[in-house]
């Protein structure tokens, strides 16, 4: 594996080199590293004398898998978002390599990556109309996704995007916040509905309305997609417009077995692993009662998805149902299939060493509620079930965006609390026009930067699944 440090401008990087992935045994600086390295710079020695005198081409550069000596960003995080500043800033570019990218990612696999564990959905059902934009936004992008992310010689990208609308269900007490977030998204842009109990068992009859005050309905741009698709139309296509990857874990060096990386900009876009990328350059390890004591209030949470197997269950029309209860309930392609989930209250989170399922918690705390919601659910079977992480920003569940006010060379794309997936399109270039352009210019979000949480003053999203 991998590992990085961030010190100030500099990153010590030790590397694995990628042709060893398959047999998971990690590349050392031995003998026979040394061995496969020597043809390797013998063709770059012979390469560089094609070289332009006094340029900073590097012979690593044409090891696949290692990072460049110099760059001008890193991006820690190989997730969608860290894939698309990436991209963006490829294509806010002036000149071919006017902006030299490096992104790095310590899972290969992608096997415990929170965009390819997550459930996929994308919706305009926000409190907050920050949120509301960015995913407004991506929305855009991804119904024009091959105007984007094309790449020639390849096939198109489909995102598998199904548009069946997201149906949030509110119970007397909570229809009036429902009522209140409605008008703040219709203000936005968002195309969503109002729907009483009555039309609500019209439009769907196999829902028990039992206990619903108002339900609100998104009419276009909701629904959900395939996520692993989107990282890799990202990923693939920044690739071709010059970006490097590497594989690589933000740790500090404990080896000989590392590289140096000179760069000007660091972007924090780890997901759950965030707060521990940002306490490596001692965020948060300043003198009590300063600024400089408050850490990045990111950490991992654990979510668990179940698949469900149910023959007489909703059709091709249900939509990505949100019970005021807390599950949520949406068709996972055809034959029955269908994917359910819900958060644990806060006081029994569980813990997030590793990513085994608890099927307990869905038999006690999620059958229960979606049978009653969902008749047909009362005769179920589980086929499967994963689990992944959400960056969870425990100061108030919404995204970190912008430059760290201490280290001028770190910005943050961090702490979605679950919407960062569906928001990534948007985000990336939001984060792209700071770095280049010194400010947000599509979308104000300078609510969602560092300010608030210096401040104390929480920018509080109601609609968090």
């Amino acid at each position: 594996m991998g590992f990085l440090f961030v010190r100030g401008s500099l990153l010590d990087m030790k590397m694995t080199d990628h042709r060893d992935l398959e047999s998971s045994v990690p590349a050392t600086f031995s003998e026979r590293t040394f061995s496969k390295l020597e043809s390797q710079f013998k063709a770059s020695r012979e390469k560089a004398f094609t070289a332009m005198p006094g340029s900073d081409w590097d012979p690593l550069n044409l090891t696949p898998g290692r990072p460049p000596s110099k760059t001008d960003v890193v991006i820690v995080g190989g997730g969608v978002v860290g894939w698309s500043i990436a991209y963006w800033l490829k294509r806010k570019e002036r000149i071919r390599d006017g902006v030299r990218v490096l992104v790095v990612e310590k899972d290969p696999t992608y096997s415990q990556a929170s965009t390819v564990l997550s459930a996929g959905g994308i919706r305009q059902q926000f409190s907050l109309p920050e949120n509301i934009h960015l995913s407004l936004a991506s929305a855009e992008f991804m119904r024009n996704i091959n105007d984007h992310l094309s790449v020639l010689n390849e096939d198109p990208v489909d995102l598998q995007f199904n548009h069946s609308g997201y149906l949030f269900l509110a119970s007397e007490k909570g229809a009036e916040i429902m009522e209140e977030n409605y008008r703040t998204q219709r203000y936005a842009g968002a195309k969503v509905t109002l729907v009483s109990p009555t039309q609500l068992k019209e439009k769907f009859p196999w829902l028990n309305t039992d206990g619903v005050a108002l339900a609100s309905y998104g009419l276009e741009n909701e629904g959900w997609f395939d996520p692993w698709t989107l990282l890799n139309a990202f990923r693939r296509k920044a690739i071709s417009m010059g970006v490097c990857q590497c594989i690589g874990e933000v740790r500090m060096p404990n080896s000989l077995e590392h590289q140096l990386v000179e760069c000007s900009i660091v972007v924090n876009a780890a997901g759950a692993n965030s707060g521990k990328v940002a306490e490596l350059v001692g965020i948060g390890s300043g003198p009590h009662h300063t600024i400089s004591a408050v850490p990045v209030p990111v950490e991992p949470r654990k979510r668990y998805i179940y698949v469900l197997h149910c023959p007489d269950g909703p059709g091709l029309d249900t939509p990505f149902l949100i019970d005021y209860s807390g599950f949520y309930l949406r068709r996972e392609g055809l034959g029955g299939n269908y994917i359910a989930g819900m958060s644990p209250e806060e006081d029994e989170e569980p813990e997030t060493s590793n990513l085994e399922v608890d099927h307990p918690f869905f038999q006690e705390k999620i059958w229960p509620l979606l049978a009653n919601r969902v008749p047909a659910f009362e005769n179920l079977k589980v086929t499967s079930a994963w689990a992944g992480y959400y960056d969870y920003n425990t100061f108030d569940q919404n995204g970190i965006l912008g430059l760290h006010p201490l280290v001028n060379n770190m910005y943050f794309a961090t702490g979605f609390s679950g919407h960062g997936l569906q928001q990534s399109p948007a985000t990336g270039l939001a984060l792209a026009e700071l770095i280049l352009d010194g400010e947000f210019k599509t979308l104000n979000l300078n609510a969602l930067s560092f300010n608030r949480i210096f401040s104390k003053q929480p920018t509080l999203e109601r609609n968090i699944v």
